[in-house]
């Protein structure tokens, strides 16, 4: 029988340290970080039996958060959905939050995906192109009207044009959390801080000690929330932070579980 490692993990009231993703094997993994943010599900969502498969095997405390599948997000020309492995209808009607069959049937698949899962978030990121447009807001209003699940916390990623007065205000009318790169955006103060780190101007980037300790103090100004690495030295880098954030060994595993 699968002998479970655990973490003296964290509790609600902290930032929790993970990747989006899993960059090493999933016993080493859960062993290492407290959360993770699914990616699977933003390209073409697993089978349901899978999600039931990641929850029994980690641990009890152990908390998944999912990226929203594309097609409630990106428009059918986004290079993404090279991907994608079954057309779940016709592709002019995906993205963009759109009231269209395709995007409804999507959100369901994430949904039903996240409650197998036992996921606490949701995360959609917009790609650049969506701009703040009337039409743009007029859809994600509808939209996000519509779900209303309370069984997650759903957070938003809006990059390109959005300037931070508009991503503030259209989180706090639709009760939602911003997400952002703390390096590339504005720090937005909310309930729960949300950062994804996609390295300084790309995914190879590796962050230096000096980032690192910036990204260290923006976490202390919160007191819950999540980051997690998107860059491709994630679960070094992600490591080297917990060791500079105050409390951080309630998210380490005795130095052995690391090796």
């Amino acid at each position: 029988m699968k002998t479970r490692k655990s973490c003296d993990r964290q509790t609600d009231g902290t930032i929790k340290i993970g990747c989006c993703g899993f960059p090493v094997s999933r016993d080493k993994y859960y062993s290492t970080f407290p959360v993770v943010e699914i990616q699977q599900t933003f390209y073409q969502p697993p089978k349901i039996k899978t999600a039931r498969k990641w929850k029994a095997e980690a641990p009890e405390d152990f908390e998944f958060l999912i990226k929203a599948w594309q097609v409630i997000t990106h428009r059918h020309t986004s290079p993404t959905y090279r991907r994608l492995k079954k057309s779940p209808g016709n592709p002019e009607n995906y993205g963009s939050f759109k009231n269209t069959r395709e995007v409804k049937e999507a959100w369901e698949i994430t949904k039903e995906f996240a409650e197998a899962l036992g996921a606490t978030g949701i995360l959609f990121q917009c790609p650049s192109s969506f701009a703040p447009t009337a039409d743009n807001i007029s859809s994600m209003r509808e939209f996000f009207f519509n779900i209303k699940p309370a069984e997650f916390s759903l957070f938003l990623e809006l990059r390109g044009e959005w300037q931070t007065e508009q991503i503030k205000s259209i989180c706090a009318e639709l009760g939602l959390f911003p997400a952002l790169d703390p390096f590339s955006r504005e720090i937005i103060k909310s309930e729960i801080g949300y950062f994804r780190l996609h390295g300084k101007g790309g995914y190879k980037y590796a962050y230096t000690e000096e980032d690192l300790m910036q990204l260290a103090r923006i976490c202390s100004e919160f007191s819950r929330g999540y980051c997690l690495f998107n860059n491709i030295s994630m679960f070094s880098d992600a490591r080297r932070l917990l060791e500079l954030l105050d409390g951080s060994s309630n998210q380490s595993c005795d130095k052995d579980s690391h090796q």
